[in-house]
């Protein structure tokens, strides 16, 4: 599987970003997909997660109620709406596909280079 992240971009604080991550392969519908986050001099951190069966989701603490992740397995694509964004929410943004639903960056098995997300103040 390879993967493909877009979207990102300057943005004002308390604005809005969709990301879009595009998947190649026909084995997308069976991946997990998440989306984790890197700023300089961090770690990886993990953003959100959803299932193959898109009802099924999971959030960080600190992206809850701001952040919805969704998938369209007709294309492929796994989405990362973001709203009321904030400055500490700027860094690259990478999706990922794995085989369960974790927080944990290692137990996934496809990386796409990421997008950069910079909120202004």
């Amino acid at each position: 599987v390879q993967l493909q992240a877009s979207g990102g971009g300057l943005v004002q604080a308390g604005g809005s970003l969709r990301l879009s991550c595009a998947a190649s392969g026909r084995a997308f519908s069976t991946y997990v997909m998440g989306w984790f986050r890197q700023a300089p001099g961090k770690e990886r951190e993990f953003v959100a997660v959803i299932n193959w069966s898109p009802g099924n989701t999971y959030y960080a603490d600190s992206v809850k109620g701001r952040i919805t992740i969704s998938r369209d397995n007709a294309k492929n694509t796994v989405y990362l709406q973001m709203n009321s964004l904030k400055p500490e929410d700027s860094a690259v943004y990478y999706c990922a596909a794995g085989s369960h639903i974790t927080t944990t960056p290692g137990s996934y098995f496809y990386w796409g280079p990421g997008t950069q997300v910079t909120v202004s103040s």
